[in-house]
């Protein structure tokens, strides 16, 4: 994609995925509060901060809003923690000082990546010899997808188990979770997540054991979801890519459209 077709795409994608966000589980609760769009999930579920409109003036008092909203949060059984998503585009310029000065801290960033489906769905990939593709439609597929998950992160994602059984259970149509198997076992792993109406389609959780990295699982499993976006006539397909993903996904046509950085609160004792 050239500049002007990014630029344009970036401006979709605010306007879509990040000021009419919509909730990522049936029990999130998304709403745009003055300046802010924010997701509140009771227990296990993302929350944080999607979209801001804030300026030089505005933005110190609507960072301590969020804070006081999340961190009220004891009552619904979740924790004070919250993610500031930061887009290297956001204002004012200064946003991400100012949450590392109201106690957010910064993780690492990741370069946010759009591609055209019908070109991705397009291409010319086999599964490498002696790997299958499972679909993930029930919970045993879904703790195959957390066992890969542990041996590629090193990390155990129970926020994230329970938002694939949540979309599996409530909203099936809204995700394509797909595990590439070696015989019995589980050795990557990936989840598509779309709205009906959507222009962009998310790829996300890209994951490979280590052992078997390195023989095109990835590219399958894009190429896979980008498939199934195309049937839906969905026309992009977006990536919050890694350092270590982020150069496949541009061989593989997806273009640059900016950069995100998480500030995670996690109270006073953070």
């Amino acid at each position: 994609m050239n500049p002007d077709e990014l630029s344009a795409v970036r401006d979709r994608y605010d306007a879509q995925m990040r000021r009419d966000a919509r909730p990522d589980a049936a029990h999130a609760r998304v709403e745009r509060v003055g300046a802010v769009v924010r997701q509140t999930v009771p227990g296990l579920g993302w929350n944080g901060v999607l979209w801001s409109d804030l300026d030089e003036d505005t933005a110190d008092a609507e960072i301590a809003a969020q804070v006081a909203h999340f961190g009220a949060r004891g009552e619904d059984g979740g924790g004070p923690e919250f993610e500031w998503k930061l887009y290297s585009h956001d204002r004012p310029a200064d946003l991400g000082d100012r949450l590392l000065a109201a106690g957010f801290v910064p993780e690492a960033p990741e370069t946010l990546l759009v591609g055209r489906t019908a070109d991705l769905a397009a291409m010319p990939v086999e599964p490498p010899d002696g790997i299958t593709l499972r679909v993930v439609t029930d919970e045993a597929g879904v703790d195959l997808m957390m066992e890969v998950h542990h041996r590629a992160f090193g990390t155990e994602r129970p926020r994230i188990r329970e938002q694939v059984l949540s979309r599996l259970r409530d909203e099936p149509d809204t995700i394509e979770a797909v595990v590439a198997m070696a015989g019995d076992v589980p050795v990557s792993a990936a989840r598509m997540e779309m709205r009906p109406d959507g222009a962009f389609a998310g790829l996300w959780g890209g994951g490979t054991d280590p052992r078997w990295r390195g023989r095109g699982i990835y590219r399958l499993l894009v190429a896979h979801r980008a498939r199934v976006a195309a049937a839906r006539n969905i026309p992009y397909l977006q990536v919050d890519a890694s350092d270590d993903s982020r150069p496949i996904l541009e061989r593989l046509g997806f273009g640059v459209v900016g950069v995100t950085t998480p500030y995670v609160w996690r109270g006073d004792g953070a």
